[in-house]
């Protein structure tokens, strides 16, 4: 089965037809967004960061790296392990872009999970 292209792009950004499955990976609702507006297909809450390390990283880019290592051994437990393992399903028969609300798209969770996605078998 061919795997389809994996995009990271910000909730806050006008849908695109490239798009396909438009997929918000933050563990919290962004700011000022209805759903309507966010036009997600899902919500995929259990393979965020958790509270502890979102917190850590503040998005200070320094962290980046150490951010990325610690956020990847926090997506080895069962919880995230199911949640990655949908987020691959629905990639072996759509686009899928990942949402974040982050500023830095590309020092975000996101872009970590876009990352491993395209790593990924």
């Amino acid at each position: 089965m061919t795997k389809h292209e994996t995009q990271v792009r910000r909730v806050y950004d006008d849908p695109r037809p490239g798009d396909g499955v438009r997929v918000l990976v933050d563990r919290v609702w962004p700011r000022g967004l209805t759903k309507d507006e966010a036009a997600l297909d899902e919500w995929v809450k259990d393979v965020a960061p958790s509270t502890e390390l979102r917190k850590w990283y503040g998005h200070t880019p320094a962290k980046f790296d150490e951010f990325r290592s610690r956020y990847r051994d926090e997506l080895k437990s069962p919880a995230e392990q199911a949640a990655l393992d949908h987020l691959r399903a629905l990639l072996d028969t759509n686009t899928l872009t990942l949402l974040t609300a982050t500023k830095d798209v590309e020092r975000s969770q996101a872009a970590v999970l876009g990352e491993l996605l395209r790593e990924s078998p």
